[in-house]
């Protein structure tokens, strides 16, 4: 069963603005001295200790930042599994907590922007995956390359990738460097796995969303692509990995 925490914090917040606002009043609008002067109960002391850190909270998560922890390889050898990231919630726009509406619009996603979005076939899901097709594309995969209307992205070979942890069954995949215009990225391949191929057409309002392990990742080439409502915010920064251990190295690394 999915526990959707946001939907809990902004109840908890809620709740414990009510129960601390009404008591306010009560003590606004009594007449008796002895009303005003004694003393409150155990639930209105939490309530009015609690608002606003969880209301801090809230707001942070909502609007801000929002943290997130790397489950699987999919998007190896960008993020590992156990790092611990960051995502940019205003750099799409501000939507409201829960209901997910944009009530300010602030940018749009790019190309090649390593984005957070809730997965279209179960929304309750969040997933993590490169921006590759904007609206309107003609977007193709075909022999491990991608195709942007017509033209095949550039991979530059780095040779063999190294795994480690529980990332080291990846260990022997070739490492690529894909030129993606106006950005640049590693990925791996694994060359002697098959890997689904075809062309899709973006629509409107939507994008295509690859992983950067191409054969360990369940993206748009299987499912189709993401609608703008879906999209939660743009990961920028893993601030811890913990994968049986604290990789200090990964400590603040930009996510691109």
């Amino acid at each position: 069963m999915h526990f959707d925490f946001t939907a809990a914090l902004t109840l908890v917040t809620l709740l414990a603005g009510l129960i601390a606002g009404i008591y306010w009043l009560t003590q606004v609008q009594g007449e008796k001295k002895d009303i005003v002067d004694q003393k409150e109960p155990l639930i209105v002391e939490y309530a009015k200790s609690f608002f606003p850190v969880l209301l801090f909270v809230l707001v942070l998560r909502s609007f801000i930042f929002e943290p997130f922890k790397i489950p699987s390889s999919s998007m190896m050898p960008t993020l590992l599994i156990g790092d611990f990231i960051l995502v940019n919630k205003f750099a799409y726009g501000v939507r409201l907590p829960v209901v997910n509406t944009k009530i300010i619009d602030i940018g749009k996603p790019e190309r090649g922007d390593v984005m957070v979005f809730r997965y279209p076939k179960n929304p309750s899901l969040d997933y993590i995956k490169r921006v590759l097709g904007l609206p309107g594309d003609k977007v193709g995969y075909f022999d491990k390359h991608v195709y942007i209307n017509g033209e095949k992205i550039t991979q530059e070979p780095l040779g063999l990738y190294t795994g480690y942890g529980q990332g080291s069954d990846m260990t022997g995949a070739l490492l690529q460097h894909e030129l993606v215009p106006s950005q640049e990225h590693d990925i791996l391949i694994v060359q002697d796995r098959a890997s689904i191929e075809g062309t899709l057409t973006v629509p409107l309002g939507h994008y295509f969303m690859v992983g950067d392990n191409r054969d360990n990742s369940n993206d748009s080439r299987y499912w189709g692509t993401v609608p703008e409502e879906n999209i939660v915010g743009k990961a920028f920064m893993t601030w811890m990995n913990w994968d049986g251990g604290i990789d200090w190295e990964r400590l603040g690394a930009e996510i691109r």
